[in-house]
């Protein structure tokens, strides 16, 4: 990670991020905003890569420019990678292969160790991915004077937490693929989440689509009333990603809004979200309660089990999902 020391010698007076990546990564990318804006109080900004060339960024050397990939060979980003080195940007890669070119490339590695992901649909490569995030958020905050010894030990603590927390939610795979068999049938797939589960929702619909086949998109729950209010009808099911906490009360009533025009929700949370905001949802997938610092590495559970069942109901191909390859190395 990066100790105050790398950041002394790189450049401490670090005033912002950017960070690069497509698809699966760039939704890791988005949760880390919400992580070290937080956390490090360090301005954040997220570009799919590629886009990020064509609108013509403002770069200087006081920018961390950090790319994410699985395979370290994505050409949009590593075409990003190359201009942000060209405008002397000090980067870094949230990489899962250390030979690949990118890992080669970048001023700081921050490798994931996922192993072989043989599946196209990146799935432990996403979960290494937040780690990773998560600890590089840290460690700003740190460097930064930002966190006291105390909140960092807690944050460690919180981190060493998530592996028993996601083998908690895989508990929830019989109640998945129960209610996977209704979605199968879906021709439109909504997913709500505020805050860090914003992306989250992001990336849920973008496994269904990925392997499913089935249309499905993702949006801030505070949206839905700003035009996708107007898709929902009882043929519509609605994946809400809520945990217990501060933004909850705020989503329920989102999802409630949803259900009073014929939504048919099926609400992940906690046992008290469930307690509170269940009652009249199709299903309810419970999750174990956690810090909201690694809710989103536990809540990436459900919505990949989901997306897998919903295939294997449907019968495609959950490793080899037709027209997408592993590695896009074109642009």
């Amino acid at each position: 990670m990066l100790s105050p020391q790398v950041l002394a010698y790189y450049g401490a007076e670090i005033t912002r991020l950017t960070i690069v990546a497509c698809g699966t990564a760039s939704y890791v990318g988005m949760v880390g905003k919400y992580w070290i804006e937080s956390l490090a109080r360090l301005p954040v900004e997220v570009d799919f890569a590629s886009e990020f060339r064509y609108r013509e960024p403002v770069l200087d050397g006081r920018i961390l420019g950090v790319v994410i990939s699985q395979s370290g060979e994505t050409a949009d980003t590593l075409a990003a990678l190359r201009h942000m080195k060209a405008n002397g940007v000090t980067t870094a890669g949230i990489i899962n292969v250390p030979t690949s070119s990118m890992a080669r490339e970048v001023d700081l590695l921050m490798p994931t160790h996922a192993g072989p992901e043989i599946g196209v649909a990146s799935t432990k490569a996403f979960t290494c991915q937040l780690a990773v995030m998560a600890a590089l958020a840290a460690n700003l905050a740190r460097a930064r004077g930002k966190l006291t010894p105390e909140a960092e030990r807690d944050i460690v603590h919180q981190l060493t937490e998530a592996p028993a927390a996601m083998n908690a939610a895989l508990a929830c795979d019989e109640a998945i693929a129960a209610v996977a068999k209704t979605i199968s049938t879906a021709r439109d797939v909504l997913y709500l989440g505020r805050g860090p589960e914003y992306p989250m929702a992001l990336e849920g619909a973008l496994k269904l689509k990925e392997i499913s086949y089935i249309h499905a998109e993702g949006y801030a729950s505070g949206e839905m009333k700003h035009g996708p209010i107007a898709l929902i009808d009882e043929n519509v099911p609605l994946i809400v990603l809520a945990p217990a906490g501060p933004l909850f009360d705020k989503t329920v009533s989102n999802m409630q809004e949803a259900q009073a025009r014929g939504a048919q929700v099926v609400l992940i949370s906690d046992a008290a979200g469930i307690a509170q905001a269940g009652d009249n949802c199709i299903a309810t997938i419970e999750m174990p309660k956690v810090a909201p610092l690694i809710a989103p590495l536990v809540y990436a559970v459900p919505i990949q089990l989901l997306a897998y069942h919903v295939a294997v109901a449907k019968g495609t191909d959950v490793d080899q999902p037709r027209n997408l390859a592993k590695s896009v190395t074109v642009e």
